[in-house]
């Protein structure tokens, strides 16, 4: 017998598509409770404030993110150009969906200003541990200049990211695999 969802996990939920499709402080804590069938204490128990109900979005959010980023490089064992390319590629075609909101955690950094915000520390450590990723990626393939490769990659992917959201289908989103691979390329070649 399956049972429900418990009150944290129904209120994450609802949390989750409403943080993602209208942003953190667009969504009231009342939108949340009376969406999730819950009460205000009920809310409160498993999450002690807004703030920390949204750093629990984004820690579930970058779970997400780091399966799509491993399955992309689990695909090319020992190849970090065609692993890149492959979380690109995956990256463009949702990124020009029509109800595409881009990244959750940059979202959240341009809605948090303020460095010590829980939602936005989420963000940043994700930010950071992609940066290295890259750059560590492309140290491997030999660029000359790894760490600005790697900032150069981080770049267009920061850029798909709200591109996506300002151009939808047809737009320079759907082509961040083969910029990629060109600077790829550029890099290399020096």
């Amino acid at each position: 017998m399956q049972h429900p969802p418990r009150a944290a996990e129904r209120i994450l939920s609802v949390a989750r598509n409403l943080f993602y499709r209208q942003g953190i402080r667009a969504i009231g804590v009342d939108e949340i409770v009376r969406q999730a069938g819950v009460t205000k204490p009920s809310l409160y128990r498993s999450f002690s404030s807004k703030d920390e109900l949204a750093a629990s979005y984004l820690r579930r959010y970058e779970i997400e993110f780091w399966e799509r980023f491993d399955e992309a490089v689990a695909a090319h064992p020992g190849d970090p150009r065609a692993q890149i390319r492959a979380f690109l590629t995956r990256v463009g075609h949702r990124a020009v969906q029509l109800d595409y909101r881009g990244c959750g955690m940059t979202n959240a950094a341009i809605e948090y200003p303020e460095h010590g915000h829980p939602a936005r520390l989420v963000g940043e450590a994700n930010k950071r541990e992609l940066r290295r990723r890259l750059r560590a990626m492309a140290a491997e393939m030999g660029a000359g200049d790894a760490d600005m490769l790697g900032d150069g990659l981080l770049l267009l992917i920061e850029g798909a990211f709200v591109s996506g959201q300002l151009f939808g289908p047809g737009g320079p989103a759907a082509s961040v695999a083969e910029n990629a691979d060109r600077l790829i390329s550029a890099s290399l070649k020096g």
